[in-house]
């Protein structure tokens, strides 16, 4: 790993994905040694976040896993040079930011222009609510390739997590919405020019109360993508109504109990694998450690 200091002295402070790409080396190796050598420093960029998973005890882990948050938003700098690490991490959590308000940006244009086009648009914006979460809401978007759960083909990174809560309106109109934004979801995953991935829920009101209610899996992703989302389109007074109901239902407070498990686990996952020495990973460390395709599902 001589060659690294070589590499940060030429080029400068470098994110992990960079650094591979320049020294091709297992990412689990670099990370470790990054970590570990007294001549580095590195700086993580952005915030870590809660996700629910089925596959972790507990449902709680953070995102980006361990790994990807070295690859792509951990800056690594030499030791006597925290200026140069400092600069390199502000461009490119702007960047970061550009990105996750590029996407929100594409989701308000794609939902206002399916709503204005309609006849009944001043109805729909009375009635519905809707609200944008995942990567975006935390500001945290990325464009790193991803292939989509269902075709497998690559799409552009984060994709658009919209959740669309309506309130009085009738079953014709709720449908001929919904096919409006799968036509748009299709179109955006096929075209080249663009390749986003759209996912998206529609419910009502009275479904997102009874969710609230409730603590199972199902409704707890639910629920945190409420408290999560921001407002897209659609109506103010709704929106605030649905986030008047999760404070009263105290989702807040037991998702901010949950990141503290998700937190306390993840650090003590990174402690032991700073250390590691066996040849193969147990499974609760491997799913902590490793990049995967970190999408919710909607319920």
């Amino acid at each position: 790993m001589h060659r690294l200091k070589e590499l940060l002295e030429l080029r400068g402070p470098l994110t992990g994905k960079e650094i591979q790409e320049q020294i091709p080396a297992d990412f689990f190796d670099l990370w470790r040694y990054c970590n570990n050598c007294p001549d580095l420093i590195l700086k993580t960029i952005g915030s870590r976040y809660l996700r629910l998973d089925k596959n972790v005890e507990g449902f709680a882990r953070l995102s980006p896993s361990i790994l990807r948050e070295f690859c792509n938003y951990t800056v690594v700098g030499l030791a006597d040079k925290p200026e140069a690490l400092d600069a390199r991490a502000r461009q490119i959590h702007q960047e970061i930011i550009r990105i996750s308000c590029k996407k929100q940006e594409l989701a308000h244009s794609i939902i206002s222009g399916i709503v204005d086009s309609r006849q009944d648009s001043a109805l729909i914006r009375e009635k519905v609510c809707f609200m944008i979460a995942g990567d975006v809401a935390y500001q945290m978007a990325h464009l790193e390739p991803r292939p989509e759960s269902s075709t497998g083909e690559f799409v552009n990174g984060s994709d658009l997590d919209i959740v669309v809560v309506v309130r009085g309106l009738s079953e014709s109109i709720i449908e001929r919405l919904d096919t409006a934004i799968y036509e748009q979801k299709y179109f955006l995953m096929s075209n080249p020019g663009h390749k986003e991935e759209i996912d998206y829920v529609i419910k009502d009101l009275s479904k997102v109360q009874a969710q609230l209610d409730l603590w199972d899996f199902k409704s707890m992703v639910a629920n945190k993508i409420l408290e999560e989302g921001l407002f897209l389109y659609g109506s103010h007074d709704l929106f605030h109504e649905i986030k008047d109901l999760v404070k009263e239902k105290g989702i807040p407070e037991k998702l901010a109990a949950l990141s503290e498990i998700a937190a306390q686990k993840r650090e003590n996952a990174r402690l032991e694998l700073l250390t590691f020495s066996d040849s193969v990973l147990n499974a609760d460390l491997r799913h902590l450690l490793f990049t995967t395709e970190e999408r919710e599902e909607f319920y």
